[in-house]
């Protein structure tokens, strides 16, 4: 005979198994940011996506338990429905983690993003410079003038 609990109990432990992946992937994630590895990253984000596609329909799955009594719920044993709150408190922690990670990675996006740009900006200000010598700098532009009759004779 099975139990309703045995469903929550398997939820659980997918649930588990799923954000101890995502916590994996965050920490390639934050590494393959700090490397610059953009190609990479982005194969990542594409599991990542899955992964959290998977978490979804689990936590739709879990949506039934929600209003339940837990004190009303049959179990198997005594030490099944230990397991699952132990694993659902793992759950919690697992989730923060992740939270956290995802602010953290982000933060070292936008900062590799800014120093990027202070990159380019730099890059665009030299070329307008070697663009600006370069136009005065023709066959004219490179000699000095020293014979020009435009100074106003001294008395």
């Amino acid at each position: 005979m099975e139990l309703e609990t045995d469903l929550l109990a398997d939820l659980i432990a997918r649930k588990h198994t799923c954000l101890v992946g995502l916590r994996e992937m965050g920490r390639v994630q934050m590494e393959l940011v700090r490397q610059g590895e953009i190609t990479r990253l982005l194969d990542l984000l594409s599991t990542k996506h899955k992964a959290m596609a998977e978490l979804q329909r689990i936590e739709a799955a879990l949506n039934p338990f929600r209003g339940q009594d837990p004190g009303a719920r049959r179990w198997r044993t005594p030490e099944a429905r230990c397991e699952c709150a132990r694993q659902l408190t793992q759950c919690e922690a697992l989730l923060g983690e992740i939270v956290d990670q995802e602010k953290r990675s982000e933060a070292e996006l936008v900062r590799r993003r800014d120093e990027a740009a202070v990159r380019l900006q730099g890059a665009h200000a030299a070329s307008r410079a070697r663009g600006a010598y370069t136009a005065t700098s023709g066959p004219e532009g490179s000699r000095l003038d020293l014979l020009s009759d435009t100074q106003e004779p001294r008395s």
